[in-house]
């Protein structure tokens, strides 16, 4: 799909135009044409007329439509405590590595998904803790916590905007569940899949709202962040709403060590490339155990990948961009244009249809 080409300058330039869909429907457009061309003597003309049709299409976006504006720099730190059994342990981890960034002049420090097993609500002691880390680094911390809540039933993953004073009150509770891993849908049929594999044993529950969070301290403050908890990255729309909301760096909180010997882990920090491009917001894609990935608002990479094999934090200088692009201005209109034609080419084969048969002999 589109989500393949996300390395390819032509192929981002049109997703800021028409999102991941027109570069998808691009990419069928173009085999279409090329199998018509080379197994299909009779379509022949129609797929070099495809071919073409698509060049032109390239070109134009390539050559005239916008781009973003440079708009100063923030710099973010990630941390990536790799492979490490058990939540407090992962937690040592995670405070050893916070604190070798004293010092470096960082804005916002980012942990994955999954970072903080506790309730913060119903923990003061680690609060506190929190809080001296953010005031030891000069920073504020992003975590994620994945707890059963103190002031809501049920078990959620949030990311919490934890300063020098404690959790700031800014809090996103992931919407979009993965269907077995985080709950079992229709649980009631498929209830019998927990005792077979890794599903929920107990469903998480989904947030209502997205948020953008607004840093209150540090050298980082007034910095609005639109954070994204996993697999929400891979909903173009999620990003383009919180663009569209006012954020100005996207912040995604994964972890997919599941997949950590897989290609899972390198494909779903590639989609920072294609929601930055989208939106022309840089994006930072901080996970638990790799790949963690940072790209700017043109969806090119701004330094170094930290891969599956790292237990390390890392500082990126994330250049900022102004302006709004056409995606998120416009949306999804290249899947309506794609339904629209669908419907059109159903209408007018149906039309001819029916002249066949009245115009046939009856016998």
């Amino acid at each position: 799909g589109g989500g393949s080409q996300w390395q390819v300058p032509p192929a981002l330039r049109l997703a800021s135009v028409g999102g991941v869909w027109l570069v998808g429907l691009l990419l069928v457009a173009v085999n279409t044409a090329l199998a018509a061309l080379l197994a299909l003597p009779r379509a022949r003309l129609a797929g070099l007329a495809g071919l073409t049709g698509c060049a032109a299409v390239t070109a134009g976006v390539w050559w005239w439509a916008p781009q973003p504006r440079a708009a100063g720099t923030a710099r973010i730190a990630v941390v990536q405590p790799g492979v490490i059994d058990g939540p407090v342990r992962r937690l040592e981890r995670e405070e050893t590595l916070t604190r070798t960034l004293a010092g470096r002049g960082v804005d916002l420090v980012v942990w994955g998904e999954s970072s903080v097993g506790t309730d913060l609500g119903a923990d003061p002691a680690l609060r506190a803790r929190l809080a001296a880390l953010s005031l030891t680094v000069g920073a504020d911390l992003l975590v994620n916590v994945d707890a059963r809540r103190s002031d809501r039933p049920g078990i959620f993953k949030s990311s919490v905007l934890v300063g020098p004073d404690g959790p700031t009150g800014d809090r996103y509770d992931k919407m979009r569940l993965v269907p077995f891993g985080e709950y079992v849908p229709a649980r009631s049929l498929l209830g019998w899949a927990t005792s077979v594999g890794k599903a929920a044993t107990e469903d998480r529950r989904r947030g209502d709202r997205q948020v953008v969070m607004t840093l209150p301290s540090g050298r980082g403050a007034g910095l609005r962040i639109g954070p994204l908890v996993c697999f929400e990255t891979a909903f173009p729309d999620m990003s383009r709403h919180l663009a569209a909301d006012g954020a100005r760096v996207l912040v995604a909180q994964s972890s997919t060590s599941s997949f950590q010997h897989g290609w899972a882990p390198a494909q779903h920090a590639s989609l920072a490339a294609l929601r930055a491009a989208e939106t022309w917001r840089p994006m930072v894609h901080a996970t638990l155990t790799g790949v963690s990935a940072v790209a700017d608002a043109h969806g090119r990479p701004v330094g170094r990948r930290l891969g599956t094999d790292a237990s390390a934090a890392a500082v990126y200088d994330v250049p900022l961009a102004s302006g709004t692009s056409p995606y998120v201005r416009t949306g999804d209109w290249a899947v309506y244009a794609a339904l629209a034609a669908l419907a059109l080419y159903g209408g007018v084969a149906g039309a001819r249809a029916r002249v066949r048969r009245s115009a046939s002999p009856r016998r």
